[in-house]
């Protein structure tokens, strides 16, 4: 049952004064949850922001530290040890020696963008301090940035974003020919490639260059492996079949049969 339905079931106690209907007692409830959801959601999403914005100053502090030390053999590297042995002592989990100097690489890679105040976003971090550990990974600033735009656009999990980095969507989307880096679109973006987004089918195994037929089967094998998995209901029943709607016949690239199961 949904929130809604559960709503609309309500039965309102019994009261002399009957004013309140039980529809309208119905709406009040859902416009509070829908303000207490929504708050929740920014709450978290603002807390989220100023955490990763903090990151971003201690990165700043830690870098700035280190060229007072001068040419100290060492000097930052002790820094960030001592950094991480007394903040994890203080405040626990989050401040691994790893952590705090991603601290560091992260005031590194996006301090022009602080600094120069561009607006480009608002807050300067939109997302949360996983993905930003996951774009550190990436060298090229261009391809951080084109994978930190889409993952804003297209509300990318963490896992979401290293699956892209992982396959090079951006070095695969602009190794094309005629696509433009200096496109005017944000992230470098072409209109055909926001148009058409770029099919990760590696698990394929396919070459570089290959026939629609070579698909086609490719991923038939991939189906059958997996309706195996499913169970004796599922049913591989014909590729491009023919069939007639109306007047006009048409083919199927690929036609399944679900069955009744026996335990329903």
């Amino acid at each position: 049952m949904t929130f809604l339905q559960a709503v609309k079931s309500v039965t309102m106690p019994e009261h002399n004064d009957q004013s309140l209907s039980t529809e309208e007692y119905g709406s009040l409830l859902v416009d509070i949850t829908e303000w207490l959801e929504q708050a929740r959601k920014q709450a978290g999403r603002a807390v989220n922001a100023l955490m990763t914005a903090t990151y971003w100053r201690i990165g700043k502090r830690i870098f700035e530290q280190e060229q007072r030390g001068g040419e100290r053999a060492g000097y930052g590297a002790r820094i960030v040890e001592q950094l991480a042995r007394d903040l994890s002592a203080r405040f626990g989990r989050g401040f691994s020696r790893a952590n705090v100097f991603q601290m560091r690489q992260f005031y590194l890679a996006y301090r022009a963008r602080v600094q120069t105040a561009s607006g480009q976003f608002d807050p300067p971090f939109p997302l949360s301090w996983s993905h930003y550990v996951r774009l550190l990974t990436v060298p090229e600033d261009a391809a951080r940035d084109y994978y930190e735009h889409e993952a804003l656009r297209g509300g990318w999990s963490v896992r979401d974003l290293d699956r892209q980095i992982a396959t090079k969507a951006y070095q695969r989307l602009h190794g094309k020919p005629g696509t433009s880096v200096a496109s005017s679109l944000p992230g470098g973006l072409s209109p055909d490639d926001y148009i058409r987004d770029p099919f990760v089918l590696e698990f394929l195994n396919l070459k570089d260059e290959y026939s629609e037929s070579d698909l086609e089967q490719a991923l038939i094998q991939e189906l059958e492996r997996f309706l195996l998995e499913l169970g004796n209901d599922f049913a591989f029943v014909a590729r491009q079949k023919r069939l007639r709607i109306g007047t006009e016949w048409y083919r199927v690239d690929l036609l399944f049969s679900i069955g009744a199961s026996d335990h329903c």
